[in-house]
């Protein structure tokens, strides 16, 4: 694709172009061999998942008792809510589709969580019997092999979105999502073992209350500490995300760039528990406030930027449509807003009814996805089928326009990315001060 990509001129009333088909058929796709199928694939992946989960938490229970469990769950589920709104609104420009972020949590919790355990159970043990010294055999483990484990395990899912949704990932905000919410339902089944083994303990010798257990390893895990999970497993996710950005002919930068991100989440990793077994409890508390809190607080600014740059590429992109007459001049601007969006879809809801504000969405949805799309064909990435996706979008906002067009032109107007009309005067065929 070279650098110059046109947009299809509309100087008709009605696209040139065949419309668009029905729902299912709004892709051409070919025979598929049966165990390619996507009804195989969902029931395959379903299952694995079903399984995994079933063999960790008979595990955990194992470890921890029924009541220990119970325990651990009610405590561990508690940060979880945090975390997926944090990750989802950070995905708000252009929102991945939900199966694979409840893919990529369960992922985490049930197979990342089941490898992990199994393998690092077995690296420990092996170590302790080739060197006959349990302790050191648990701080190599805990240092060395759980950092490696876990996160080649929590990376799998990260690689599999990337290489079988390639089209649903397309930049950083993905890579740091999915990466993120892969990380969290690890977490959330890592913290049941720990919670739960530290009930089990408190029930043992006796101890309750803010001294027990269960209240310290709550409070450095659940309080202190929700973030660091996601924060390593980040690191992979930026690496595909970089990965994703980078064009057919970077095929080795394609490469290094995911393990890059690996190797370095592994390290921040071994770094974070090296300073509880190695360091003792003052190591942990400089590690935490001289590494973790800023490396946290710096990676939290680049997905905020990365999603501000994704706002950007709509405000550079669509205008290129409203040149051709697909757009009203207004609605880049809107688009590039999330607070016009959402006044958009509210305006139309007030004004239209609950479908036109589903209509609305389902503009800016579409509109996302054009300027992404040709942003990627900017850069030579935009695939043999651009043409044909390119005329199937606008084909979908063409039949939106008509509600979705005057909806985002107050908005834009509301919110002061245009200049606004007296309102006393009609514009755009209707005037929104007007009761």
């Amino acid at each position: 694709m070279s650098n110059h990509v046109p947009v299809p001129a509309r100087d008709t009333e009605e696209p040139a172009f065949p419309a668009v088909p029905d729902r299912a058929q709004w892709r051409y796709r070919p025979r598929r061999a049966f165990w390619r199928s996507r009804v195989v694939r969902v029931v395959a992946v379903f299952t694995l998942l079903a399984l995994c989960a079933l063999v960790i938490l008979a595990i955990v229970r194992d470890e921890t008792g029924t009541e220990g469990f119970l325990v651990g769950l009610g405590l561990a589920v508690l940060p979880v809510p945090l975390l997926v709104a944090a990750f989802r609104w950070l995905d708000r420009v252009e929102p991945g589709p939900w199966r694979n972020l409840i893919f990529a949590f369960c992922w985490g919790a049930f197979a990342a969580a089941l490898v992990s355990i199994m393998a690092n159970s077995f690296a420990v043990r092996w170590i302790a019997t080739a060197t006959a010294d349990p302790a050191s055999a648990d701080t190599l483990g805990a240092t060395v092999v759980a950092p490696v484990v876990e996160e080649s395990a929590k990376a799998a899912a990260v690689l599999l979105i990337f290489l079988l949704r390639r089209r649903d990932f397309t930049g950083l905000v993905d890579g740091v999502v999915i990466a993120g919410l892969t990380a969290s339902g690890f977490a959330f089944t890592e913290n049941i073992l720990y919670l739960g083994r530290a009930f089990g303990e408190d029930q043992e010798i006796g101890t309750s209350g803010i001294g027990s257990m269960t209240a310290g390893t709550f409070f450095v895990r659940i309080v202190m500490s929700p973030f660091a999970h996601p924060l390593f497993t980040v690191l992979t996710g930026l690496g595909f995300g970089f990965a994703a950005l980078a064009t057919r002919r970077q095929r080795v930068r394609r490469v290094l760039l995911p393990v890059t991100g690996l190797v370095l989440s592994m390290g921040v990793h071994a770094l974070w528990n090296s300073s509880a077994t190695v360091l003792g409890p003052w190591g942990f508390i400089v590690v935490y406030g001289i590494f973790m809190v800023p490396a946290f607080g710096l990676l939290t600014w680049l997905a905020i930027w990365s999603r501000q740059r994704e706002l950007r590429t709509i405000s550079g992109q669509l205008p290129a449509y409203a040149a051709a007459g697909w757009l009203s001049p207004a609605e880049p601007l809107a688009l590039s807003s999330m607070r016009a969006r959402s006044l958009a879809r509210d305006f139309a809801r007030r004004t239209y009814g609950a479908s036109a504000a589903v209509a609305v969405g389902e503009y800016e949805a579409f509109a996302t996805t054009l300027a992404f799309l040709r942003h990627r064909a900017l850069r030579g990435a935009g695939g043999p089928d651009f043409i044909a996706r390119e005329q199937e979008l606008l084909h979908h906002l063409w039949q939106r326009k008509s509600v979705a067009s005057p909806a985002l032109t107050y908005a834009a107007r509301a919110t002061g990315q245009v200049w606004a009309p007296p309102q006393y005067l009609d514009y755009g065929g209707y005037n929104p001060y007007r009761s």
